[in-house]
């Protein structure tokens, strides 16, 4: 008899290749493999649905029989390792960007970059924002001070309108005809009130976003910005951030 890890294994495997696992059993051998067959069909369905929970306007883009098919592709190749389903398919991005039938849509793989930032922004730790005090204080000092950025702070750099696809396709919203081209940036935080917020910024403000999370100081931060956009404003971006509370802790 085989034992308990190996069932599990083989018993996995089956959910994947559709192969009853030896040690499932019916007193008729065909019911064995009927029900089998069922709970197969119903774990597929629950995992495409947990994906497009987690990735809907991606499920509106392809429509829901495509991305159906699609989920159970990924799924196939890439099980969750937790039963936390909203914790799964930090892969997808990359599956979609890899996916024959999606060649002719590249901007698909940089939607879902976006609509899973967003879930990492919504779990993302609590931390303490930057007072109005110590903003002001590191802006009458001329910068010289790093000021770290809340975990849920993260720019999408994008070949694609990103931020206008993923917008449009919003509830409410209707959809914009999608161009090729357009290269955009987008933002995703999770403000004061727990609500993710999404913007479209320039690739100056993504350049200043990356420097500060590497560590470097305001001053740094606004030159890695102007060498993008020589004219660019780092005020109207830190009164984003500060007013989302997404500068925290000490100033360095």
């Amino acid at each position: 008899m085989r034992g308990h890890p190996e069932f599990q294994r083989t018993f996995a495997a089956g959910l994947v290749s559709g192969t009853l696992p030896d040690g499932v059993t019916a007193r008729d051998p065909a019911e064995a493999v009927l029900r089998y067959g069922v709970y197969r069909n119903n774990v597929r369905y629950s995992l495409s649905q947990a994906l497009a929970v987690r990735f809907p306007v991606t499920a509106r883009l392809v429509g829901d029989a495509f991305f159906a098919q699609m989920a159970g592709t990924f799924a196939d190749k890439h099980r969750p390792q937790t039963p936390i389903l909203m914790l799964w398919g930090d892969a997808f991005p990359g599956f979609l960007a890899a996916f024959p039938p999606l060649a002719d849509y590249p901007y698909m793989a940089d939607v879902a970059r976006v609509e899973l930032a967003r879930g990492v922004a919504y779990h993302a730790a609590d931390d303490t924002p930057l007072g109005p005090d110590a903003l002001q204080a590191i802006a009458a000092a001329g910068g010289n001070a790093a000021i770290p950025l809340h975990a849920s702070v993260q720019a999408i750099l994008s070949d694609h309108p990103v931020f206008t696809i993923w917008h449009s396709h919003q509830p409410g919203q209707t959809p914009a005809a999608i161009k090729a081209g357009g290269a955009e940036c987008a933002l995703i935080l999770r403000d004061r009130a727990f609500d993710v917020q999404v913007h479209r910024i320039s690739p100056a403000d993504a350049a200043m976003i990356a420097a500060l999370q590497a560590g470097d100081t305001l001053l740094q931060a606004a030159s890695a910005a102007a060498a993008k956009e020589p004219a660019h404003d780092p005020s109207i971006l830190l009164a984003l951030l500060f007013q989302a509370g997404a500068l925290v802790g000490d100033a360095r």
